[in-house]
């Protein structure tokens, strides 16, 4: 495997679960503040790293929650933020333009912040009443994990949350074999479609911001790939007209409650291009980790998944991973 190292891997995911008791008093902290709205916001990946949480939130408790990119807030506001609401932000530079924006409005409107930043002694953890520091940690979620779960906890929808909580000590571990275990079809698929003029990039639910940023900002942003990407219920609304027997699609799926509509995509699909591939988080083993706790771990499977992608196309098309024509680069 090109661009793999197991114990890095393990070590880098430790590096945040060993902060579970500081996120768990941070969850304490905000339960104790009687919220009136948990609300999500940031730029580009980094707000769609946060929304299968809002996902989970919706699916599993009776909490108010929102979301909205930080450049669409700064403009038209969001009118159920009161004083009583709580603001999740999320930053790798910490310094993103539009984010931080953000974070300064929000305090004005003395909203609380809290953020998970790439890096310490940041404009946004300046900005923010509490702030996570991951740095080389991954997965960024297990932080929204050990945060939202204790919330979720404490607010009595998530009786088993220190069980689960338990199991992840073994996440990192198992993410690292589901890399492991993907290595080979993620290199085939690497190497059949790295140069396809057009994909289709299809997922849902929880995997459905998986499948916006994968597509965004590895895809586009990282590789040049001319790509699509649609939600497994508004692919049957204009995109499926797309579909011929040359047509690059990919479709993501998860063990989750919308797993049935990527299925209705599946069937519909797989008939009619030559070119269909599906990742299953189904299909690898987690060990050490219940049954009962993989459909909330789609996301981080299938993220690992994915980059097994990124990195073997990266080989294949001898295109860097970070290089870019624009991004941080113009002015825009």
């Amino acid at each position: 495997m090109i661009n793999f190292d197991k114990q890095t891997i393990i070590c880098n995911y430790d590096y945040i679960y060993n902060q579970r008791p500081l996120i768990e008093k941070i969850a304490d902290e905000l339960c104790e503040k009687d919220f009136d709205l948990l609300f999500f916001t940031s730029s580009g990946g980094s707000l769609a790293m946060m929304q299968p949480f809002e996902h989970y939130i919706n699916a599993y408790s009776k909490l108010a929650t929102a979301s909205m990119v930080s450049a669409d807030y700064l403009l038209q506001g969001y009118n159920r933020l009161t004083e009583k609401s709580i603001a999740f932000m999320t930053s790798k530079s910490g310094d993103t333009k539009e984010t931080i924006e953000c974070a300064k409005k929000l305090k004005q409107q003395g909203i609380s912040i809290v953020s998970v930043c790439g890096k310490d002694n940041t404009a946004l953890q300046a900005l923010s009443d509490y702030c996570v520091v991951y740095l080389d940690g991954r997965p960024q979620e297990l932080v929204f994990y050990i945060l939202i779960g204790k919330i979720l906890f404490n607010k009595g929808y998530f009786e088993t949350y220190f069980d689960f909580a338990d199991n992840l000590k073994y996440l990192g571990n198992a993410l690292a074999e589901v890399r492991i275990a993907c290595d080979d079809k993620c290199r085939k698929y690497a190497k059949d479609y790295y140069s396809e003029p057009y994909n289709i990039w299809v997922g849902s639910g929880e995997l459905w911001p998986v499948t916006y940023a994968y597509a965004m900002c590895v895809l586009e942003e990282s590789q040049w790939v001319k790509t699509k990407s649609v939600s497994s219920a508004e692919f049957f609304h204009g995109t499926l007209e797309l579909v011929q027997k040359d047509t690059c699609v990919t479709l993501i799926t998860g063990e989750g409650i919308m797993a049935s509509q990527d299925e209705r995509v599946r069937k519909f699909v797989q008939p009619l291009t030559d070119k269909f591939t599906c990742f299953d988080t189904k299909d690898y083993d987690l060990p050490g980790i219940k049954q009962e706790y993989r459909k909330l771990l789609s996301p981080v499977v299938m993220n690992a998944i994915l980059q097994r992608i990124g990195k073997n196309m990266e080989d294949i098309t001898k295109h860097s991973l970070d290089i870019r024509r624009y991004y941080r680069k113009a002015n825009y």
